[in-house]
Parts: structure tokens; sequence; C-alpha cells
């Protein structure tokens, strides 16, 4: 099924069913729930019974199949990392897989990228005919994991792309795609859910203080119920703290504290903060943290703008090279203390 908020975008697509695009693009902000609607969509697509909407009928051996996980006519492909993750993937992409090599497989870390070895293993799926008469359907997620070498392969694919089969590629930042495959897909930009409908499903899920995690997710209910569940919030809430001192935050402390977690996760904590920095002074509107209010414009009265603007370009570095084994601590305690600096 896909989410309460998601209704206008499916009736819309249904809209394609009389010319649907051999390559359709899924795209829009993490955490609304774009690749259950890839998912659904993909089911709608391969049953064999389907209701007027495009619906699914959920009974038909199509339906049954692909709820199993092993429909002929249907693969999902994801970085390596993500399918031992989320229990991803399917067995004719896990076969495809061992071309790579099984010895290799057991002493690297699974990949984060979407390698040409995965889009290798599709040739032999998009080459043959339907198992059961109908479409054929390849989910891509995230599509922006497409390294250089796969997005080439699959480009090949795209420009010539075989009778009956449809992509259906799902990301979160088009503006990593290289503009090739962008040109050769169908776009569909998927809809922020609106804040009441968003609080409305997070409280149903029994998530406390929604509206503030919802805000704190840029809007996005998927990621506020994880935000809600997040075994880092006790240290997510002490670092706001530290930010909201201003030119007493404890730079070393920081270090100290934060040295064990993922250097995206914390970089993306400070850039939230920085975000709502700007708009207090700019706008007097804070986006990710409202409850912060008050800090935030004594924070903002007190900052330099030349330093804010030099530690904002420190932080986009940073950013760029986050997935580097790089030394946690030392990279928290700069940051912080290149922060401290805008009071000064």
């Amino acid at each position: 099924m896909i989410y309460p908020w998601q209704a206008d975008d499916w009736s819309r697509l249904q809209q394609l069913r009389g010319q649907w695009p051999h390559a359709l693009l899924l795209h829009g902000q993490a955490g609304i729930g774009k690749l259950r609607f890839a998912q659904h969509l993909a089911q709608g697509l391969l049953c064999e019974d389907r209701r007027e909407n495009g619906e699914p009928c959920g009974a038909c051996v199509a339906c049954n199949w692909f709820a199993q996980g092993n429909h002929p006519d249907y693969r999902i492909v994801v970085p390596e990392a993500l399918a031992a993750e989320a229990g991803l993937g399917n067995g004719a992409e896990d076969k495809a897989e061992k071309a790579d090599g099984d010895e290799g497989k057991k002493t690297r870390a699974p990949s984060k990228e979407i390698r040409i070895e995965q889009i290798r293993g599709l040739l032999d799926f998009v080459g043959v005919g339907s198992h059961r008469g109908g479409a054929r359907v390849v989910v891509l997620y995230p599509a922006e994991a497409l390294n250089v070498a796969a997005a080439n392969a699959l480009l090949k694919t795209l420009e010539e792309p075989p009778a009956g089969v449809v992509f259906l590629m799902v990301s979160a930042r088009i503006d990593r795609l290289l503009p090739t495959i962008i040109s050769r897909c169908r776009q569909w930009p998927m809809s922020l859910p609106a804040p009441q409908a968003a609080t409305e499903w997070l409280a149903a899920q029994g998530v406390e203080e929604a509206p503030a995690l919802l805000a704190e997710a840029g809007g996005a209910p998927l990621t506020a119920l994880a935000l809600a569940s997040d075994e880092n919030r006790a240290l997510r809430d002490w670092t706001l703290k530290q930010l909201a001192a201003g030119p007493q935050c404890d730079a070393f402390a920081c270090g100290e504290a934060l040295q064990k977690l993922p250097v995206p996760l914390v970089l993306g904590w400070l850039q939230r903060w920085m975000y709502d920095l700007l708009a207090q002074r700019t706008a007097g509107a804070p986006r990710y943290f409202p409850q912060a209010s008050a800090a935030l414009t004594r924070c903002a009265a007190q900052a330099d703008a030349s330093a804010f603007a030099r530690f904002m370009r420190t932080v986009t570095r940073q950013r760029a090279v986050e997935n580097h084994p790089l030394n946690a601590r030392l990279v928290f305690e700069e940051l912080f203390l290149g922060y401290r600096e805008l009071f000064a």
C-alpha cells in the first residue's frame, strides 16, 4: 500500500497509462515514501487483474509472487549495503552479484554504490521475453547511487529500451544524476505531504512531539518517524544545547562526546542548525528547530556575517568527504571550534 499523502500522486500518474514511458524518474525529498510508491506501482504494472484506478488486486498469481519477492518479471537494484541493511534485493540479482567473485565479497565491505556488475546483471533479464506475457519492471533505488560506469552502462539500455520493459528510478538527489540519464526519463516530482496530514499520520504511529520532529525532518514523515526512535536522540539534544550556547560552545567536549557517531549524522545536525541561524537572521522563522527560536535569535544577533559565510564553506567542504575514513573526533573538534569563532 502507498502512504495516505501519495493518493494524489497516484491518481495523477494514472493519466500516463495510455502512453506509459519506458523510464519513469520518481524524485523528491528523502523520507516521503518514494520507494514504497515505486514498488506499489511495479506491482500494479505486473498485476493480472488490476483495478480501474491502477491499484493491484493483491490476490492474483502475479501479486502473490510479488509479495513473496520472486516475481520472474520484476527486479530491484539497490546498493549492497542497503540490501543487507533493509533486506531489499531478490534472488536473481543475488545470482548476478556472484559474478563479482565470492572470495572478494568476503573480504570487502558492502558497496554503497550501484555497480556496473549489477547493471550488467540486468542484461539477461531485459533481453528475454516476459514470463507472464506482460510487462517487465525494474526498480533502481536510489538512482543517485549509480557510479559512473554503472550509469553509462544503464544509459545504453535507456537509449534503446527493449519492448515491454519499464524502468522505475527513484531519487532523492536528482542533481547527482547524469544529465543524459535524466533526459531519457519521464520526470515525476513526488509531493511533500501537507504538515497537518503528516502530523496526523505520525500521531497515529504513536509518535510524541510529532510537529517538532516533522519540522526537524524538513516535513518528511518517514524521516520524522525514524527520528522518534533514534538511539542518538539524547546526544542530538545535547549537541543542540552546545550550539545554542554560541560563544560558550565547548568544542572539545563535543569532540569527546560525539566521536563514535557517523560524521554525516553530526554534519546533518550542524547544517540544519546553520540553516536556521541564517533563516532567523533574515526572515525570523526557523525551519528545522522552531522550538529553539529564542536561542537562534540570540546566536544570530551575535554571529559575524563574514565568519558565518566562511564557516558555511567549511561545512560544505566537509560534506564532500564525509564518508571518507576520517578521525571523527578531530573533525568534530575542528568544526565546533570554527562554529565558536562565529561569535568572536
